[in-house]
């Protein structure tokens, strides 16, 4: 049976490391969403979004591989059941493919769940090489922060009540996925076993399993807030249905709009 990897270290929260992650981060949210809305070619913006998009995909592969290697390998956290694990597949499928379920679990999962992550991070060094970590970890994380940012408040996409409701839902199938994993290996995928080690938000939600029942209360709460601005009557009227399943709507670029044209009138000489 392969052992868990031994831990060499743990990521000091509010270290200069981290504090320069979250600079970073800020940085690339109040930008790239000005530079894309000034863009005049949004295709050559989706292309390059869709570069992201399988580049995402394709570290998020070779990461979990590395990961199950035997000498890498650690229970708690080479295997793919937390959040943020679906998360980095889901958000590389809303970068390539802007498919309108990706885009809104990408902007409620994206912008909450994973906050905690990098507010709170609970990182050990479990794969033996401190830096590779630390790096992957901000990378994966940075990455699908800001992704949502550049879909929603870049490209114009908006997520409606069904939406919503698709995002919970999916967040609830995949916290079953992870209690079933977790009994079945004796792990603490999600933390819905246990709080993390070191602190985090949960503590302020009581002891396990009621921090459980108060974060799902918080979650669609706040998610719901994150929904309303974009279901006003105002919001709607300028933002048409964007899939079939009415999960999104996009409200067009000004760069998406035909130009007009002024006619040209001849003269008689």
């Amino acid at each position: 049976m392969l052992q868990a990897a031994a831990a060499v270290g743990r990521m000091e929260p509010y270290s200069v490391e981290h504090l320069a992650a979250l600079a970073l981060t800020i940085a690339l949210i109040v930008v790239l969403p000005l530079l894309i809305r000034r863009a005049r070619d949004v295709r050559r913006v989706e292309r390059w979004l869709s570069a992201v998009g399988w580049a995402l995909l394709a570290v998020t592969v070779l990461w979990t591989a590395w990961g199950m290697l035997p000498h890498n390998y650690d229970v708690d956290e080479s295997l793919p059941f937390h959040f943020s694990d679906a998360l980095r597949v889901i958000t590389a499928v809303a970068l390539i493919r802007r498919s309108g379920w990706a885009i809104a679990v990408s902007y409620f999962w994206g912008l909450t769940l994973n906050l905690q992550s990098m507010l709170t991070p609970d990182l050990t060094y479990a794969f033996g090489v401190p830096w590779l970590d630390s790096a992957m970890y901000w990378i994966l994380h940075i990455t699908v922060m800001v992704a949502p940012v550049v879909l929603v408040w870049g490209l114009g996409y908006r997520p409606t009540w069904f939406g919503y409701g698709t995002a919970f839902a999916l967040a609830v199938g995949w916290a079953g996925l992870a209690l079933v994993a977790n009994r079945a290996i004796g792990a603490n995928y999600g933390y819905l076993n246990a709080a993390p080690e070191g602190p985090t938000l949960l503590d302020v939600l009581g002891p396990w399993p009621i921090y459980i029942a108060w974060e799902a209360v918080l979650v669609a709460s706040v998610w719901a807030l994150m929904t309303w601005p974009w279901t006003t009557r105002r919001a709607i009227a300028s933002a048409p249905i964007d899939d079939r399943l009415g999960i999104v709507r996009r409200k067009p670029l000004a760069s998406d709009r035909p130009r007009q044209t002024v006619p040209h009138h001849e003269h008689d000489g």
